[in-house]
């Protein structure tokens, strides 16, 4: 698979995204607004039940709006760099390894206050939707896995 080329199959879709230094390549365009390094992954794996965004921030950038959500809550996952994220006014010092969820009614935005890029990966998904999950949702077949 090449950047950006989507492979799919009878119970899989996949995308190869490039590395996290690659990521500030993406920008997403929304009404009035474009934001720089980011991608929507939902519409290219034909995701059903997550929106997932892959994200990097330049150093000194920042999220334009601070915003909440209707409906979804958000799970945001940093990878490399540092950062401050705001929760209803509250501030969090975000850096690599943190991860931070955040309920739909929750007032939001976050910066980069640092001088390298602020990599993350943001999930979106419905409130209180999960059912299952884990081993819990699964069926385990009695076969071994063939590596050719």
């Amino acid at each position: 698979m090449t950047n950006n080329e989507v492979k799919t199959g009878t119970h899989f879709s996949a995308i190869d995204t490039g590395s996290c230094q690659q990521w500030p390549d993406y920008t997403v365009e929304l009404p009035g607004m474009e934001i720089p390094g980011k991608l929507f992954l939902k519409n290219l794996l034909n995701l059903s039940g997550c929106e997932i965004s892959i994200n990097s921030m330049p150093a000194g950038g920042g999220m334009p709006i601070y915003h909440n959500h209707h409906q979804n809550e958000e799970v945001y996952i940093f990878i490399q760099g540092q950062g401050q994220l705001q929760v209803d006014g509250e501030t969090l010092e975000i850096k690599e390894g943190s991860i931070v969820r955040i309920s739909p009614e929750g007032e939001r935005i976050w910066r980069n206050n640092s001088d390298e890029p602020l990599v993350y990966i943001i999930i979106q998904v419905k409130h209180n939707s999960l059912e299952q999950y884990g081993l819990h949702d699964a069926t385990i077949p009695e076969k071994a896995a063939n590596w050719s």
